[in-house]
């Protein structure tokens, strides 16, 4: 049948199972939101309140469903407002279709108004970049957009298309979307028994986690793995919940905020399995010590990240999921008892702490978990709280913390809780934010309001940039450059203003009878909660430093003391 070219990209998209879109409209997409008008019934569309909202709402939709999130926009700035989101979701190899329209075919690359090559600009931060000029060109582009973000290593696509095309007809035909295959064509026979003879020979094997290992679906295939090799786990900020964080082989995570027990094993340990992570810098601190005296494996679906920022002795190259059934099939059961009891000694004798007495982040995060079971979506914006919620919420399953880990994104918190409450509106969804990341896009309150959606909003309002205020008091002699957020902003007025409920906490009594308030309204709520300035994240790492040297406030006290 013949139809125009916006009728072909709604039902493209519901070829593709596509029930939620966020957006903003603007001239050049609007024959496409003409005809999402006439689907609403079929397809929602969440009018966010800034275009790097939607693209965020995009990506938190795709991190807690494990779908391709879907956002929309017009040219020009619309596309550009994009960027920031898209590029998040490249760092973290999230699925995402991002569709933007440009000016028509005769105004192209003239400076037309409105007019940016959107194509070009998101060229290297996405996994490919589109743009279709032909109408008879639109239904393959967008089979092949949604293909290429859900295959190998998952990430972003932008798919730009001229104005004319829109409207323009062509004939559609329905297609059916083919069954994406976990990639498992490069996973090599000789590598695999390896693997297995070195598993074998070590006395102190440790896991490391990452996001690779949520994105493959392969949780089950992972705790049996751990059970079977008899190791510690630690995992990596994006490879939160695919071990459970209330096991008793897990650490804590590794790196800069790790935990010590995890930093300190890794030096000691004599075979360390990496599983889907990319060995970034915050994990690995000094990379000429890191895991020093262990022999490494990596297991990714990405080829291009073996040996990028770490050697390692083996590398095993396919999807998380399949590799580790293969091995799984074939794995001994192993006990390494001493190991384990020393790592597990080391675990009790180096918990991570705060101060009790006072309202902190940490506790906030600690009562989160127990009211909510554990079983709450968190997302994050980036900055100590994040590492607090990282640190002291138990992740049971995957999918369940949504944060910027590459890229480190102050206002993606908000978005990302938007998009998964809409993918996930029978579970209770959480941003954690601090003051300084909520006045990014703190206007999507409002699309949280308007779209009804009841997620909750916590501050952790310290009145400075905390993470900067940090490193400027532990590295740059506590001079605070414009990291102090000394004005009068209240922000549960603005809350109020955009039609949420919202609180105040002070003290730490009023903590618990607050957040129950709070998940028990089934509406939009802003919890602002007054800190402390100088509360810090801790253990930590200094940059470039190794990870056996994690320090925390305990060990600055007695370095003055010695002083």
């Amino acid at each position: 049948m013949r139809l125009t070219g916006s009728e072909i990209v709604i039902e493209c998209l519901k070829e593709q199972g596509v029930d939620t879109v966020f957006g903003y409209p603007g001239g050049a997409i609007l024959n496409i939101y003409d005809e999402l008008y006439r689907h609403q019934e079929e397809i929602r569309h969440i009018l966010t309140s800034h275009e790097q909202g939607a693209a965020h709402a995009a990506d938190g939709y795709a991190r807690s469903t494990g779908k391709v999130g879907v956002c929309m926009a017009t040219s020009g700035p619309g596309a550009t407002n994009l960027v920031t989101g898209i590029a998040t979701a490249y760092l973290d190899s999230i699925p995402v279709v991002a569709i933007t329209c440009n000016v028509g075919l005769p105004l192209l690359g003239k400076d037309s108004f409105q007019e940016i090559d959107i194509a070009g600009v998101a060229m290297p931060i996405t996994k490919h970049s589109f743009i279709v000029k032909d109408v008879n060109d639109l239904a393959p582009t967008l089979r092949r957009a949604f293909s290429v973000a859900k295959s190998g290593r998952p990430g972003p696509v932008l798919v730009d298309i001229v104005k004319n095309a829109t409207s323009d007809m062509a004939e559609y035909e329905h297609v059916t979307p083919e069954e994406i295959k976990r990639s498992t064509e490069k996973i090599d026979e000789n590598s695999v028994k390896e693997a297995l003879s070195m598993i074998r020979k070590a006395k102190k094997p440790m896991i490391f986690v990452g996001g690779g290992t949520v994105r493959s679906d392969a949780a089950k295939e992972l705790f049996a793995f751990v059970q079977k090799v008899d190791a510690p786990v630690t995992d990596s900020l994006m490879g939160k919940g695919a071990y459970p964080g209330n096991d008793k082989n897990y650490v804590g995570m590794l790196g800069m905020h790790g935990t010590k027990t995890a930093n300190l094993s890794l030096a000691e340990s004599d075979l360390l399995i990496v599983i889907g992570a990319r060995f970034s810098d915050r994990v690995t601190g000094n990379t000429e010590t890191f895991a020093k005296n262990a022999k490494i494996i990596q297991i990714d679906v990405d080829e291009a990240e073996i040996n990028k920022n770490i050697m390692v002795d083996l590398s095993i190259i396919g999807d998380i999921k399949a590799v580790l059934e293969i091995l799984n099939g074939r794995l001994e059961q192993y006990y390494h008892k001493e190991w384990m009891d020393k790592v597990m000694a080391r675990k009790d004798a180096l918990p991570l702490t705060y101060h009790k007495e006072a309202l902190t982040g940490p506790y906030i995060v600690e009562k989160l978990d127990e009211l909510t079971e554990g079983n709450a979506i968190v997302a994050t914006e980036v900055g100590q709280h994040q590492m607090w919620a990282a640190q002291y919420f138990q992740y049971k399953e995957p999918r369940k913390l949504l944060t910027s880990g590459g890229l480190g994104t102050m206002g993606y918190g908000l978005g990302a809780a938007i998009g998964a409450k809409a993918g996930n509106p029978d579970q209770t969804v959480v941003n954690i934010a601090g003051d300084g990341c909520f006045r990014m896009n703190m206007n999507e309150i409002a699309t949280a309001v308007r779209s009804n959606l009841p997620i909750i909003e916590i501050i952790f309002n310290n009145h400075v940039l905390g993470m900067v205020r940090q490193w400027q008091t532990l590295f740059y002699g506590k001079r605070y450059s414009h990291t102090v957020l000394n004005d009068s902003v209240d922000f549960v007025k603005l809350a109020e203003a955009m039609g949420a409920k919202a609180f105040r906490i002070t003290k730490k009594e009023e903590v618990e009878p607050v957040l129950r308030k709070a998940i028990a309204l089934q509406e939009p709520v802003l919890i602002d909660c007054i800190i402390d300035s100088d509360d810090k994240v801790f253990p930590m790492v200094a940059p470039g430093k190794n990870l056996e040297d994690a320090f925390d406030e305990r060990d600055l006290t007695r370095q003055k003391e010695e002083a």
